[in-house]
């Protein structure tokens, strides 16, 4: 009954729903069907069936005949597979929305790339199998296989394999389910899930985006069809669009944008801003400006927002110098930092997308000193507080409570204007202490200034981080760290795990770590974690409810699935035989 109702038994929409000469036929369609067992036919609506199953066949009569044993719920269980194979087996084959009945479809563009191996295209369906069947269960020792197939997706497309004809279906099903696999997917299924795509409507989220694809986005010269879907689309298909010509085109996407500008929603206004982050530059400033005028206060304050992160910009030069003029040196006694915030937030201010009123809980003055701040550029301090370094400028000492203040707003400036060397000055020294760093930043600070590194130094500021603090306030500074986790992070994740459990940490505390580990932690760490499969100490019979025991399935989890990634590595890599 659990399952009718859960719908691992399909309904009507379980199988595609093809168009064709005739009329669509689904299990809640058919008019009747003969019972087991030879009884005369008589109706069966789905949703009977179904409302049947989620009550349970002891509280609601079912709508077929019980079976001569009695078994009702057998009896409702063989109608809805009878009603199941009747649909399927009445499906029309499909045509092309608009193509005439009886027309021959055209056949799908050739995909030229390799095919899989024998040994990557049996994991492939593994994966895909895992997915339908609802997954694998996190308790317990066997590895998680529904969190691979982005991993498998990635590698198989560095390779430059073909996807298996046969596996398309199931491989558009799971990017339909999840759309972070989708991109992966789709570039991997290639030519032939487009046409699919285009002979089902539960796969045409993959035509969004392709260039003359049905409901998609024209081809970019296309100078037309782009202008009459930018005229005539629907909000999500101009988004689309918009996004697409920014990536290929960025003046172009600008100039479109400010042909329908002042015709648009306040709503669509701030979406079709935001899609400019994409290839920001100085071209884009005049258009900006304009839009610091907006009626909308979102569309100014992100105009503004934008035009900050140009460092040359002329509101860039305007916030610099109403920040200066608030933060200076002090005359006497030992160097350090004086604060005057604005007294007043004037007309200037809020046209260059300063917020006047500010949160619950938060003063003005300082509401309003921490957007100028946020907002000037960094090449301003070093200059204005004595030709000090970033470092030096961030050790100074800050008068009168304003460090938190000043840092902070430094800190939203280094992330927006993408400066390594700043984010470094304010992200400290990996062992300072978690609250009262350096630059008194909180964790979520600390993992946007490591956006700003390389991906090597910011393991390493990760790994240095881990050693001196352990992974209870580790998740969000590495989940910034490139995957797969090697050298010095690796084994850094490795010894505070091992130092958790020898320590008697509460091990369902470090259960998210441990799924990060699973996706990200490099399968060279597989021996040293196989020795962590086993207590320590050596416990004869564990109880199943105790951390020891935990602990050992977590390692076993994690060391079978560090293996499991090896293989399926190598079954994409490994020279044809």
């Amino acid at each position: 009954m659990r399952a009718l109702a859960d719908g691992a038994l399909p309904g009507p929409d379980a199988a595609p729903r093809r168009s064709g000469s005739g009329p669509e036929t689904g299990p809640g369609t058919s008019p009747a069907t003969a019972s087991p067992a030879g009884t005369p036919p008589h109706p069966l609506p789905w949703e009977e069936l179904v409302k049947t199953a989620l009550l349970g066949t002891d509280r609601r009569a079912a709508p077929v005949p019980a079976r001569a044993d009695g078994n009702a719920p057998g009896a409702l269980l063989a109608a809805a597979a009878v009603r199941t194979v009747r649909y399927r087996a009445g499906l029309r084959p499909a045509v092309p929305a608009g193509a005439p009945a009886g027309a021959p479809l055209s056949a799908a563009r050739p995909d030229e790339r390799p095919p899989l191996p024998r040994a990557a295209r049996s994991r492939l369906a593994q994966l895909l199998a895992v997915r339908t069947a609802g997954g694998t269960d996190r308790r317990g020792a066997a590895p998680d296989l529904t969190e691979l197939l982005p991993q498998w997706l990635a590698t198989a497309l560095r390779q430059g394999f073909a996807a298996p004809h046969d596996l398309l279906p199931a491989l558009l099903d799971a990017a339909r389910a999840r759309t972070d696999l989708r991109p992966a997917a789709l570039a991997f299924a290639g030519p032939r899930a487009l046409w699919l795509a285009r002979l089902n409507p539960a796969w045409r989220f993959a035509l969004r985006g392709v260039p003359g694809g049905a409901a998609g986005t024209p081809a970019p010269e296309d100078a037309e069809g782009v202008a009459r879907l930018w005229e005539e689309g629907l909000f999500a298909e101009r988004v689309a669009l918009l996004g697409t010509l920014r990536e290929r085109d960025p003046d172009r996407a600008r100039e479109l944008l400010a042909t329908t500008w002042r015709t648009e929603r306040a709503e669509d206004r701030l979406l079709f801003l935001d899609s400019l982050r994409a290839g920001l530059g100085e071209a884009d400033e005049p258009f900006l400006d304009e839009a610091l005028a907006d009626r909308s206060r979102n569309v100014r304050s992100t105009a503004a927002e934008l035009l900050s992160a140009l460092p040359g910009s002329a509101l860039a030069g305007r916030m610099a110098e109403r920040a200066a003029s608030c933060v200076s040196l002090a005359l006497t006694g030992e160097p350090r930092i004086t604060v005057e915030a604005p007294h007043e937030c004037d007309a200037g201010m809020e046209r260059d997308g300063v917020t006047a009123k500010p949160p619950a809980n938060r003063g003005e003055r300082s509401w309003w000193f921490g957007q100028l701040v946020e907002a000037a550029p960094l090449a301003t301090w070093p200059g204005r507080l004595g030709g000090r370094t970033p470092e030096e400028v961030v050790a100074l000492p800050v008068d009168e409570g304003w460090q938190s203040e000043l840092h902070g707003a430094w800190c939203r400036a280094a992330v927006r204007q993408r400066d390594a060397a700043w984010s470094r000055a304010l992200l400290g020294a990996p062992g300072s202490p978690v609250a009262d760093g350096p630059g008194a930043v909180s964790l979520a600070e600390r993992a946007q200034l490591l956006g700003a590194l390389p991906d090597g130094e910011r393991a390493a500021w990760v790994a240095g981080f881990i050693a001196a603090h352990g992974l209870s306030d580790s998740f969000q500074l590495l989940a910034t760290c490139t995957a797969p986790w090697a050298g010095p992070l690796g084994a850094a994740v490795v010894d505070a795990l091992t130092t958790a459990r020898r320590a008697g940490g509460y091990p369902w505390s470090y259960s998210g770590i441990m799924g990060l580990a699973e996706r990200c932690l490099d399968p060279s760490e597989a021996p040293r974690l196989a020795a962590l499969t086993q207590p320590d100490p050596p416990v004869a019979d564990p109880p199943a409810n105790s951390t020891t025991a935990y602990w050992t399935d977590a390692f076993a989890r994690l060391t079978g699935t560090l293996r499991l990634r090896e293989a399926m590595h190598a079954e994409l890599t490994r020279p044809p035989a």
